[in-house]
């Protein structure tokens, strides 16, 4: 049998939201503000599954069931509160990929910076520098200060350097909702080539096109639980149909 690439057990997580007391009438001739009181809630529980190696795997869900959260775990960009995840290789994470960019500095010094960051030699960087600059179309902005760029340029620019590492398992939350129709089709080909060369994807999308295309089985995140783990077809018709039909 086939050692997982991700093995995720009884995976749970808890956040921290400010629940506010109801004013009282007391309270309003008082002038007294409400007083904010903690209140810690689970994002998920008990989420158990694992990945082949080569699967390719998209996880859909309404807002706020934890979908991002997920992903960040499994990068280790954030801990379990449960349970534990465990990542057999390297990941190339496409989540909020612009954060890491630092504004003050050249896009040369940011390639350069950030995919250092993530495991690439001096030497390497440079070898795959114009593959880089050509892929994301800025050529004319290679010395200008990343702060200057238009929103599109950077989002370019960040997937362009994390689309050359050379890791197992590419990490994508919503990425491919960015950018111009020319260069969504450019990220999808260059997804597709992963894919094809065996990598390992881990997809968060709300667009159903994409994951049809790219996955072939599916993760469905609902009220801190998984409902569904099949088909990608099924669990997007599972989906669709608790979507179209809630019951509460």
């Amino acid at each position: 049998m086939t050692e997982p690439i991700i093995s995720v057990t009884d995976l749970g997580i808890q956040f921290r939201r400010n629940k506010a007391r109801r004013r009282s009438f007391k309270d309003l001739f008082a002038g007294r503000k409400r007083r904010a009181r903690p209140n810690q809630f689970w994002a998920f529980r008990n989420l158990t599954f694992d990945v082949a190696p080569g699967e390719a795997i998209g996880v859909v869900g309404r807002n706020g069931q934890g979908k991002s959260t997920l992903l960040k775990l499994v990068a280790g960009v954030i801990l379990p509160d449960e349970g534990r995840v465990r990542v057999g290789a390297g990941v190339a994470p496409l989540i909020e990929i612009t954060g890491g960019f630092v504004s003050d500095l050249s896009v040369r010094d940011n390639v350069y910076l950030t995919a250092g960051l993530h495991g690439m030699s001096k030497a390497e960087v440079a070898a795959r520098f114009d593959e880089i600059i050509d892929f994301a179309e800025i050529q004319d902005f290679v010395d200008t200060p990343y702060k200057h760029l238009s929103s599109g340029m950077k989002v370019r620019i960040a997937f362009s350097v994390i689309a050359q590492l050379d890791e197992p398992v590419i990490l994508v939350d919503e990425v491919l909702a960015v950018g111009d129709k020319s260069f969504r089709e450019k990220c999808y080909r260059r997804i597709d080539e992963l894919l094809s060369a065996g990598r390992t994807l881990f997809f968060v999308s709300h667009n159903e096109r994409d994951l049809r295309r790219f996955c072939s089985r599916g993760l469905y995140l609902d009220k801190g639980k998984l409902v569904l783990d099949g088909p990608i077809g099924e669990v997007l018709d599972r989906y669709n149909e608790d979507y179209n039909n809630p019951t509460s």
